[in-house]
């Protein structure tokens, strides 16, 4: 009779500790997967995304992709919190953004380079383009003052000097065809361009629109352009081992090799 209540009680013991012990592995499994908040553009910046996911998986790291059309709200709910990170931006506007609205961003991880280029669809060359022609740039300072600079590479305006990267329509000193300036919302260029003669596009807007710069642009932005699109975070949590995880990942030969063969130089690695 002892030795059966000896036995029955030794089972006891075990089964609870087996139990405490899976329960205590859940909850280190729990407390080592982190979930991360990622804003991006859907391309490429969602697809690059999607192709670290494994990566980071693999790391503890659940990736959360959160799809935004604009360039002001990646921003705002990054610094409000809503984000851990966003992924859709070049340096100059990050910079210029945080200026205008007080935020405390910077970025960790230089990841590609989307070359602005012109666009049309009613020529086939710049040199077609008539007198007080329409030209439709990006309304947002950077990107307005990135196509600025683009106009005057392809030899159709001049800028002041020392005009920069903040250059505006006012910057401009000598406009010899007269082109018709037209600010419009960077997402809404592709689909103006049967009701302008040219448009200046982002390339992360000129591809959902099925147009591929190497192929259809004009003119386009070389690899040593300035507007290098970086991973974003909030200062504070610049040093955080999950946000550095993210950031070696997307600068990880996986990301150059998909970069250089799914894009083909339309968007070009900056690492």
């Amino acid at each position: 009779m002892r030795r059966t209540l000896f036995f029955i009680t030794l089972f006891f013991v075990l089964l609870t500790a087996l139990v405490a012990g899976s329960l205590a592995g859940g909850q280190a499994l729990a407390a080592a997967s982190t979930v991360l908040k990622v804003g991006a553009s859907p391309t490429p910046h969602a697809q690059i995304l999607e192709l670290i996911k494994p990566i980071l998986a693999k790391e503890g790291i659940t990736l959360q992709i959160i799809e935004f059309q604009d360039y002001v709200q990646p921003n705002l709910a990054l610094a409000e919190g809503e984000l851990d990170a966003n992924y859709f931006q070049h340096i100059p506007y990050l910079e210029q953004f945080c200026r205008d609205h007080n935020l405390d961003l910077t970025y960790i991880a230089k990841v590609h380079i989307e070359p602005m280029g012109i666009y049309s669809r009613k020529i086939k060359s710049l040199k077609q383009l008539r007198n007080r022609a329409v030209v439709a740039i990006p309304n947002d300072p950077t990107n307005g003052g990135r196509a600025l600079l683009l106009l005057q590479r392809a030899g159709l305006i001049e800028l002041r000097e020392g005009a920069g990267l903040s250059a505006t329509e006012l910057d401009i000193a000598k406009n010899p065809k007269g082109l018709q300036i037209r600010p419009l919302e960077a997402a809404q260029l592709p689909r103006a361009l049967a009701d302008v003669d040219i448009a200046v596009i982002n390339t992360n807007y000129a591809l959902p629109a099925k147009l591929v710069p190497t192929r259809d642009a004009l003119f386009m932005e070389d690899s040593e352009s300035p507007y290098v699109n970086v991973l974003a975070v909030r200062t504070r949590d610049k040093n955080n081992p999950a946000l550095q995880k993210l950031a070696r990942a997307l600068t990880s030969n996986t990301v150059k090799d998909y970069i250089l063969k799914n894009y083909k130089g339309d968007i070009v690695p900056a690492f």
